[in-house]
């Protein structure tokens, strides 16, 4: 599993629990549909900027979008939790 992967489970997740469309979203954030396709596939990696209008859109924390994700610094390496 890679940070994108997780956070697009983390996103997809968030906006099927608030009960809105792709489409939705991303007016609610100024994001194009096919960007919020694409984030909740893992096929893009979110700048900090995209998380937190994310985040606003759909009323959670920018940290609940990125939950399980840490840096393992003497591994260098990503880890994640379930």
């Amino acid at each position: 599993m890679t940070p994108r992967q997780r956070f697009a489970t983390s996103l997809q997740k968030a906006r099927r629990a608030s009960g809105i469309t792709q489409q939705e979203l991303g007016d609610r954030c100024d994001l194009h549909r096919t960007e919020i396709s694409l984030l909740e596939r893992g096929g893009r990696e979110p700048r900090l900027g995209t998380i937190i209008k994310l985040a606003g859109a759909l009323g959670v924390s920018a940290e609940s979008l990125c939950v399980g994700m840490a840096w393992d610094v003497k591994g260098q390496r990503y880890k994640f939790s379930k």
